[in-house]
């Protein structure tokens, strides 16, 4: 007779900020970070006593020296959705747009790629259920 483990069979929650970037053709900014196949958005997870958008700011600089101010990211909300690279776990995002004007994003830290992506790019990209489900273009 086998027994389970509860826990092993409950969901378990990764909490991050994530932008919304979009560019003058409609296309989602989207990154993969070194050693997974997903594209996602960019953003990560806070550290101790940052804000969500305090986060993203910080995250957004680190990554692609993208220089947004927490007070400039408009909020959409917060998402749910399964982790792209992580399975059994569910990604909790506080979303924002963050509008870069004509700042370039530059791959840096843990980036290996950076890509724009039209709804119709997303048909032969692996993407993350967060922006796939929520935030390609129409």
């Amino acid at each position: 007779m086998s027994t389970s483990n509860p826990a092993s069979t409950s969901t378990r929650s990764i909490r991050v900020s994530a932008a919304v970037i979009l560019n003058d053709r409609d296309e989602l900014l989207l990154v993969r970070k070194a050693g997974t196949t997903a594209f996602m958005q960019p953003g990560g997870k806070p550290e101790p006593d940052e804000t969500a958008a305090e986060t993203l700011s910080r995250e957004l600089f680190e990554e692609l020296g993208l220089s947004v101010e927490p007070d400039r990211l408009d909020s959409l909300g917060l998402f749910t959705a399964a982790a792209a690279n992580e399975p059994g776990f569910l990604v909790v995002a506080d979303v924002f747009v963050a509008d870069i004007g004509d700042q370039v994003p530059v791959i840096d830290a843990e980036i290996e790629e950076l890509r724009w992506v039209s709804r119709a790019d997303a048909q032969h990209l692996e993407i993350a259920p967060l922006a796939r489900e929520n935030f390609l273009p129409a």
